[in-house]
């Protein structure tokens, strides 16, 4: 199954769900398409298109240790784990009832390989170099200390280790960097200070041994080897 497949999969699953949140963050619902549409300038086809590119590191057959953190409701990477039957896969996030609907979508979808934690992504509670792949998908424009989460994110991925996902950077679209700073920001649901496209590609290449930056409209998405 091809990871757009996944994408498509988890679409599904929100539908299922009628899940405010899930909708949005997969642009198939009605109220999710108009937020998509009005504070991202994307239809469904671009927020499939940064999704794929954010998981198009994971393997198809991965069977080494995933670090997903944050796993939010699970809605984006929960139809990818159920490909991946032999990995282990450890889901963080600061958030009990975020993580509740994630275990709950585990549960659903019968994925057993899959352990769910609580914690700070400023401050892991895992040992150095203890996984393969180290995954965040719309979470570092959240996180208030985004210097503690570049070191410790870093720390626990294994040297040739692989650090992917996306985020919000600003400087790529007028629109959504108003809503940002006027609404999202105001309302603690994002933190200053944000990347653009070079600065995080400049943090990046000076952390790893080779980065690779992209953004489709205000989404950064990026893919690191240590």
């Amino acid at each position: 199954m091809s990871r757009r497949e996944d994408i498509q999969n988890a679409y599904k699953l929100s539908g299922s769900l009628s899940n405010f949140y899930d909708g949005m963050m997969t642009c198939s619902t009605l109220p999710g398409k108009a937020i998509c549409r009005l504070v991202w300038n994307m239809y469904k086809e671009k927020n499939t298109d940064y999704l794929e590119k954010a998981l198009s590191a994971i393997p198809e057959d991965f069977e080494g240790r995933l670090l997903e953190v944050p796993v939010g409701t699970g809605v984006l990477t929960m139809p990818v784990y159920k490909t991946l039957p032999k990995a282990k896969i450890t889901c963080l996030d600061y958030s009990k009832d975020m993580m509740a609907s994630a275990e709950e979508k585990a549960k659903m979808m019968g994925i057993d390989n899959v352990s769910f934690l609580q914690g700070d992504v400023g401050r892991l509670p895992f040992e150095d170099e203890t996984f393969d792949i180290v995954l965040s998908l719309n979470g570092f424009h959240a996180f208030p200390d985004k210097e503690a989460a570049y070191r410790e994110t870093y720390r626990v991925l294994k040297k040739g280790g692989i650090f992917c996902g996306c985020f919000y950077i600003e400087g790529e679209c007028k629109r959504t960097d108003f809503f940002i700073h006027t609404l999202y920001q105001s309302a603690g649901f994002f933190t200053p200070p944000y990347e653009t496209k070079r600065s995080l590609q400049r943090r990046l290449e000076n952390m790893y041994e080779s980065a690779d930056v992209s953004s489709i409209e205000g989404i950064g998405c990026f893919r690191c080897v240590k």
